[in-house]
């Protein structure tokens, strides 16, 4: 597995002012912690730090002046339209640790129940696990081609790396194929078209009947 070596800078972690001319200036504040050190607030270089989450990468390498740091990336902070990023939070790690990282799905095939009809929805969109540092996966492919129309796939039905274990929900379901919304709610409505319909002629007979009584009695 191969770890990318970031470039960072100590910085003064007080102020929002200093964050804001730190991102003008193509830089984007961070901070480390763990490992029963004290944290420190650094500064990246945005646009490599992008690059590494375009990527998928987990761990990365801290050069702090020299020193260098194995990091976990614990968390990444985006601005309210989910597109400039903000922050990121780095954890110290050995390599010989386990960690628990959230992994992004990615759905691969075509689901026969689709062929019938079906829509295939995704309920997760990443899954936590739980393994080695060195064996983080960048994501886990979900093969669905054996998906059938009304069926379902469950967080413990996915094929993980060895050495990786999910964690959590075991049943949660990951993905799954069901008939279209319109065609489930399609006998409701009729149901309720029907009823409309034959209520307007319930009124119209009792109003006839009503009508017959009235001139009856002009007679």
């Amino acid at each position: 597995m191969e770890i990318k070596t970031l470039k960072a800078s100590q910085r003064d972690p007080h102020g929002s002012r200093s964050a804001k001319r730190l991102r003008r200036s193509g830089q984007v504040p961070g901070i480390v912690y763990g490992h029963k050190q004290d944290p420190e607030a650094i500064s990246l270089d945005r646009a490599l730090v992008e690059h590494e989450l375009e990527s998928g990468a987990h761990i990365v390498q801290l050069d702090l002046g020299g020193r260098s740091e194995t990091c976990l990336i614990k968390d990444v902070q985006f601005d309210h339209l989910g597109i400039e990023l903000q922050h990121i939070d780095f954890a110290r790690v050995d390599l010989n640790e386990r960690v628990r990282v959230k992994v992004p799905i990615e759905l691969r095939g075509h689901a026969k129940g689709q062929e019938k009809g079906g829509v295939v929805s995704q309920q997760l969109m990443e899954i936590e696990v739980e393994c080695l540092v060195t064996a983080i996966p960048s994501q886990l492919r979900v093969p669905i081609a054996d998906l059938d129309l009304n069926q379902m796939l469950h967080i413990h039905e996915v094929a993980l790396p060895e050495g990786v274990r999910a964690v959590g929900d075991p049943e949660a379901i990951v993905v799954m194929c069901r008939e279209p919304l319109a065609a489930v709610e399609a006998p409701a409505t009729t149901e309720v078209a029907a009823e409309g319909a034959a209520e307007p002629e319930v009124i119209t007979k009792g109003k006839a009947a009503k009508e017959g009584e009235e001139e009856a009695e002009e007679k």
